[in-house]
Formats: structure tokens, C-alpha cells, sequence
């Protein structure tokens, strides 16, 4: 599994994680033997948060006398971003997954609290050894221009964004931002929701052969595609053990220059759109 360093952090982190939106909604065990498994093929980048219903109690069990060897992560919604809500919210997502700290904590997406009294925050959490970086979820070039500003350089450790074949707005303004300021982007939901390109379709024909030459599956293919640059990891999901493997054997696919040229015409990255697509 390659691993690169987490945004200014300097930590490396699987390029790989493992996302568990909807993780608590389908059969326990199977979560639990998905996550371990995952962790046990390193991709021990483990992202949750307090929306994610019970999922922070899933890891909890599936991580048990594991913690050292992960880099966890979970979000604030913004409806209890404020300065105090902020630190409310962290210490019961801290006691839900049953640790002392977070690897990065993050705000889930752009509320009505000011910036600084979230930032202001994640400084106190951070100074108390509860989290030991801090990032965003869901922000536009504009919104990260505004952060800054607030935080200073080096202070943001990530950007979670929507990003997969279809969806690949965050090429225009986002991950260019984050290049040149050390953070990190996460691409959640890589293989779309609901809507990974049908093999029938011309795109996915394309898809397919080049996972065919290399041995491996489209989704694979796809992972590999959204993590080709340094900068940019993924948190597929995975329901059970079998599907965990898949995606982390994507960990350490190299796609040619030909294949991210014929990915790249397949599947357009299109206009730049007004708004950043979120889920």
C-alpha cells in the first residue's frame, strides 16, 4: 500500500483509507470484518463522523487494541460548530470511538458559525492533544482562500471533496489550491453514489480493458486513476472483507501515462462548474 504525507502534516497516510458512511446501516459483523481486514492490508486511513449515525461505535469495536496503527479522522457537523459545540461535539465522538485523540478532525461542511470560532476550536482541541490536525469538508477554492486567512499557512491538513469519474470538478480550482498551500484532498464517495459506469457503456469499455491489461478490477482502475498525484487520497467504502480486499490491492497500482490519457478522454472533466458538487 503506498503511502504519502498527509498534507502539512508530514505523517504518511495510506493513499487508500476506508469511508463508512451508511456503515452502521448494513450487517454488523460484516462492517467490523471489512474494517479489520482493510487495516490488516494498510489501509489504515479510517474516516467517519458524527453524521454517520452509529459508525463511530462500529470502529470502535472493529479497532480495538489497534489504534496505534491507524490515522483516524471524523467531522463536526456544522450545526455544532460553534467555539463550545465544536469541542462538545469532538469529545463525544472521542468517547465513541473509544480513544484519546484524533489523527484529523474536520468540519463536515460550511455553516452559519463564523470560521474563526471553528478554527479557534480545533487550535484548543489541538493544543489539548484531543486531535493533532485539522481540516474541511466540502470547501471551494473561495471558501479555503477565507481560511486561510483566519488559520495561517500550514494549518489546514486537508480538504474532503466529492471526487470520482464522473465528478471531476475539484481538477479546476481545488486541487490546484491545494497543491500550492501542502493540503491534502480526500476524494470521498470515489465510485460515485449509486453510479459507477456500467460496463456496457462506451466509457466503461475503455474502463475495463485497462483493468484488464493490468490484471485488475474497474474499480481498482478508478482509484488509482483519482490518486495518481501525491496529494490526493481515497476513502472508498466496503461492506464486507472481499470488498475491502479489492480496494486496497488498488494501493499499489500504477496506471501508464496511456492509461490516464484514453481515463482522461472517457471520462471529461467538463466546464468548471459554479458551485463545488457535494453530497
Amino acid at each position: 500500500m503506498k503511502s504519502h504525507p498527509f498534507g502539512s502534516t508530514g505523517i504518511n497516510v495510506s493513499v487508500i483509507g476506508q469511508g463508512t458512511w451508511y456503515l452502521d446501516r448494513g450487517d454488523r459483523r460484516s462492517a467490523i470484518a471489512a474494517l479489520r481486514r482493510g487495516i490488516e492490508l494498510g489501509m489504515t486511513h479510517i474516516d467517519t463522523a458524527e453524521m454517520y449515525g452509529d459508525a463511530e461505535l462500529v470502529i470502535a469495536e472493529a479497532i480495538a487494541g489497534m489504534r496505534d496503527k491507524l490515522f483516524l479522522v471524523s467531522k463536526v457537523l456544522p450545526s455544532n460548530a460553534s467555539r463550545k459545540g465544536t469541542i462538545t461535539a469532538c469529545e463525544r465522538s472521542l468517547q465513541r470511538l473509544k480513544t484519546d485523540h484524533l489523527d484529523c478532525y474536520l468540519l463536515h461542511w460550511r455553516g452559519s458559525y463564523p470560521l474563526a470560532e471553528t478554527v479557534a476550536a480545533f487550535e484548543e482541541l489541538e493544543s489539548a492533544g484531543k486531535i493533532r490536525s485539522w481540516g474541511v469538508s466540502n470547501f471551494d477554492a473561495d471558501d479555503l482562500d477565507e481560511l486561510l486567512q483566519i488559520s495561517g499557512e500550514g494549518s489546514i491538513a486537508c480538504n474532503q471533496v466529492l471526487y470520482h469519474l464522473k465528478e471531476r470538478a475539484i481538477e479546476h480550482a481545488v486541487i490546484p489550491w491545494c497543491e500550492r498551500n501542502k493540503v491534502a484532498v480526500v476524494a470521498y464517495s470515489p465510485f460515485g453514489h449509486d453510479d459507477f459506469p456500467s460496463p456496457k457503456s462506451k466509457a466503461g469499455e475503455v474502463l475495463a480493458r485497462i483493468a484488464d491489461a493490468h490484471g485488475s478490477t474497474p474499480r481498482q482502475i478508478a482509484l488509482a486513476f483519482l490518486t495518481r498525484k501525491s496529494t490526493v487520497f481515497a476513502i472508498p467504502k466496503a461492506s464486507n472483507a472481499e470488498h475491502a480486499a479489492e480496494n486496497a490491492a488498488a494501493g499499489d497500482l500504477i496506471l501508464t501515462e496511456a492509461d490516464i490519457a484514453a481515463l482522461d478522454a472517457a471520462f471529461p472533466r467538463g466546464p468548471k462548474p459554479r458551485g463545488l458538487p457535494m453530497l
